[in-house]
C-alpha cells in the first residue's frame, strides 16, 4: 500500500521547512529568513510509532502579486489536494494575519483532516499566546518550536491519528505489479499500450500527458500482471504547471507499489543526469529493475550500436549493474515479446530464497578465496550468514566486530552471493551484525 501523506501548509516564513528537516531527521529543505525561499515543493519520507509516511513541504500561500506567489499557491494547492493530512503551519509570534485566515478558507474547501500547529513557541509563556488561533477553527492549537524541536511528538501524535486505515491488497499474491518511470516523452504510455494490444493510455507527443498512475490488469501465458503507468518526472526548472511537477510524487508512489521497475529511457536521445536520478528512486526503494530502451526504431545503428549502448548505460548506472537492458520500440512493437519474460526473471529473483548453508556454503568459500581484512592488528571474522528479508533479498552477516567490515569486502561478499545465486534484476542488501 501507499504511504500515507502529509502535507506542511502555510503562509511564507512560518518555519515550515524547519519543522520538515526535523521530522525527516536531515536538512532537505533550504531555510533562510526570506518569505517565499522554498519555491517548490520538496518531498521525503519519515516514520512515527512504527507508521511510514510520506511528507510535503511546499512554498508558502499568500494573497497578492508578489514574484513566484502564484505559482507557489497552486504547488500548495495541488499537495493539499494529494494529501492525507494537512499540518497548518501558523506564527505564533505574529498572532493570527490575514493571510493565515486566507489559507485557513483554502483548507476548509478541501476537506481534509487538518492539525493546526503553532511554531515559534519556544517556551512554556509563550502558551498563553496561542489561544487566538482557536479563531481559525481547526480545534485546538499545538504549540511547537521547531528551533528548539519542541512539541514536535504530539505534532506527530495527532498526525498519525488521522491517517486512512490501511486496506488489504486488491491484487493476489502471485500478480507481479511492475511501473513504468521516466522522464516525460520516452515513450511510457505507448509502450504500456504495445503491451496491452489496445490504445488504454492516451498518447501524445506533448510531453507530460499522462497525469496520473493508471493501473492496467494483464495476463499473458498464465500469469497474471498489473502495469502501472506514472506521469514522467520532468527536471526541476523546466517545469511549467503545477500538477506536471507534482507527477514526481505520484511515480514514488507508484514505486512503492511495485514488484518490478522498468527505467524507461529513449534511445532517439541517449541518456541524460534526470535518467539516473530517476532510476535512483527505484534503487533506494529496493525495487527489481529492468531498464529500457525505447524508440530503438529510430536509431541509426549497425551490428556494433547496440553494445555500445550498453557500455553507455553501464557506465552511467553503475548503481544498477544488476539491472538486465530490454532494447525495444513500442511504436512498431519491435522487441517487445522479450520484455514480459526478464520482468518475470526480476520479480522472480525479486522475492528468491537461499537456503542457510547454502549462503554458508559461499561464504566460506568466499573468505577462503579472498581473506577478510584487519584493522589496528583485528582481523575481521565471519561467523555465519543467514536470509532475513525478500524483496529485496537481505542478509545478515554476523561477524565479531561490525566495524571491521569495510565496504570494499562487504561489496566482495555481494558479488560472490550473486555469482553463486544471480539475482539478476534485483538489488540486494547486507547487514553486518555481531554474533552475541
Amino acid at each position: 500500500m501507499p504511504k500515507p501523506i502529509i502535507a506542511i501548509v502555510g503562509r511564507p516564513n512560518v518555519g515550515k521547512s524547519t519543522i520538515f528537516n526535523r521530522i525527516v531527521g536531515e536538512r532537505i529543505s533550504i531555510v533562510e529568513d526570506t518569505p517565499g525561499i522554498t519555491r517548490d515543493r520538496i518531498y521525503s519520507s519519515g516514520e512515527w510509532l512504527n507508521q511510514d509516511f510520506n511528507i510535503i513541504d511546499t512554498g508558502g500561500i499568500e494573497i497578492g502579486d508578489a514574484p513566484f506567489l502564484t505559482e507557489i499557491r497552486q504547488q500548495a494547492e495541488v499537495a493539499i489536494d494529494e494529501s492525507d493530512v494537512i499540518i497548518f503551519m501558523v506564527n505564533g509570534r505574529d498572532g493570527v494575519t490575514a493571510a493565515d485566515e486566507e489559507v485557513a478558507k483554502i483548507l476548509y474547501r478541501s476537506d481534509k483532516p487538518v492539525v493546526l500547529a503553532v511554531n515559534k513557541i519556544d517556551n512554556p509563556e509563550m502558551r498563553n499566546d496561542i489561544f487566538d488561533f482557536y479563531g481559525l477553527g481547526f480545534g485546538e492549537p499545538m504549540p511547537i518550536s521547531g528551533s528548539h524541536g519542541l512539541g514536535l511528538g504530539d505534532l506527530l501524535d495527532a498526525a498519525v491519528q488521522h491517517f486512512p486505515s490501511r486496506e488489504p491488497e486488491i491484487y493476489d499474491e502471485s500478480t507481479i505489479l511492475f511501473s513504468l518511470i521516466g522522464r516525460p516523452n520516452v515513450g511510457k504510455s505507448s509502450l504500456v499500450n504495445a503491451l496491452l494490444g489496445e490504445e488504454r493510455v492516451i498518447v501524445s507527443a506533448i510531453a507530460g500527458t499522462t497525469r496520473d498512475a493508471v493501473d492496467s490488469p494483464y495476463s499473458k501465458d498464465g500469469q497474471d500482471y498489473v502495469i502501472i503507468d506514472t506521469a514522467g518526472m520532468r527536471k526541476k526548472g523546466k517545469v511549467y504547471e503545477s500538477t506536471e511537477k507534482y507527477s514526481v510524487l505520484r511515480a514514488l508512489k507508484a514505486i512503492e507499489r511495485s514488484d518490478v521497475v522498468l527505467v524507461v529511457i529513449s534511445g532517439e536521445e541517449g541518456i541524460i543526469e534526470q535518467d539516473m536520478k530517476i532510476a535512483g528512486y527505484a534503487h533506494d526503494a529496493g525495487r527489481a529493475i529492468v531498464i529500457v530502451v525505447n524508440k530503438w526504431d529510430v536509431v541509426e545503428k549497425d551490428e556494433k550500436t547496440m553494445k555500445e549502448f550498453e557500455e553507455k548505460i553501464r557506465a552511467h548506472f553503475k548503481f544498477l549493474d544488476y539491472a538486465p537492458i530490454v532494447f525495444l520500440s513500442a511504436l512498431t512493437k519491435r522487441r517487445t515479446h522479450t520484455l514480459l519474460p526478464m520482468i518475470n526473471v526480476a520479480a522472480e529473483n525479486h522475492s528468491l530464497r537461499v537456503q542457510t548453508n547454502v549462503l554458508n556454503d559461499v561464504i566460506l568459500d568466499a573468505v577462503a578465496m579472498n581473506p577478510t581484512p584487519t584493522h589496528n592488528g583485528n582481523r575481521l571474522k565471519l561467523y555465519y550468514a543467514t536470509q532475513v528479508a525478500v524483496k529485496p533479498p537481505s542478509f545478515a552477516v554476523f561477524v565479531n566486530d561490525p566495524e571491521l567490515m569495510h565496504f570494499s569486502y562487504e561489496r566482495f561478499l555481494e558479488n560472490q552471493i550473486r555469482a553463486s545465486f544471480g539475482f539478476i534484476g534485483t538489488p540486494i542488501k547486507i547487514f553486518t551484525r555481531a554474533r552475541k
